[in-house]
């Protein structure tokens, strides 16, 4: 006769399990993704092979508190910075746009017309509210196959891993990143996001493309 003592204990043991399991399966999506796509992230203009066209992550361009956000400033300059190379024709700039006073595709091209990028070659993508909608609309709505990706050195793996899972050929230029301790929210945050991109993928296929 199963006792309370008895199904207290049986409930312990299986919450351990369970997170045992939920750090396991952390650990080796992050593992598996970083070694997937290891080889299509690059760090120099000079190296990054030439696109036609560039995928630009968005972020908000202001912290909580008005500062300007350095992750913003940075994937402008490195936007800029393969258009002016020759290594890029055309940017899709996706994001959220969530209110008139918030926009992040809007942001990025003001952003990236002040650096001289003219608008002509400019694409705005309002409904990249995830990584994976950004991803995946990139070749469903604007019907490209093969693309760049520009965001930091951290969200580039997981970036490129779901580009590899939508059969796009996929290569990222990573932005400058910051250091550690500035960064350690969002790379926390990052560690929990690519466990989640492979449920989304392989268990509950949630793209949103529409």
């Amino acid at each position: 006769m199963l006792t309370f003592r008895g199904f207290f204990v049986g409930l312990r043991r299986l919450v351990v399990f369970a997170l045992i399991g939920l750090v396991l399966f952390t650990v080796f999506s992050n593992i598996w993704i970083m070694y997937m796509t290891k080889d299509q992230i690059y760090e120099k203009v000079a190296e990054v092979p030439p696109n036609e066209v560039a995928l630009v992550l968005g972020t908000s361009k202001k912290q909580v508190g008005g500062k300007a956000n350095p992750f913003f400033t940075y994937r402008i300059e490195a936007a800029s910075a393969l258009y002016k190379q020759g290594n890029v024709k055309l940017f899709i700039l996706s994001g959220d746009n969530r209110s008139r006073y918030y926009n992040e595709p809007e942001d990025m091209k003001k952003a990236l017309m002040a650096m001289g990028v003219p608008d002509s070659v400019i694409v705005l993508d309002y409904a990249g509210l995830r990584t994976l909608d950004s991803v995946v609309r990139s070749k469903t709505i604007f019907g490209f196959n093969k693309i760049t990706i520009i965001t930091q050195h951290f969200h580039s793996f997981r970036a490129v891993y779901i580009c590899r899972h939508y059969n796009i050929e996929a290569n990222a230029f990573a932005a400058k990143n910051l250091p550690v301790q500035e960064s350690f929210k969002v790379l926390i945050r990052e560690i929990f996001a690519r466990p989640k991109a492979i449920l989304d993928l392989y268990i509950f296929r949630n793209d949103t493309t529409t």
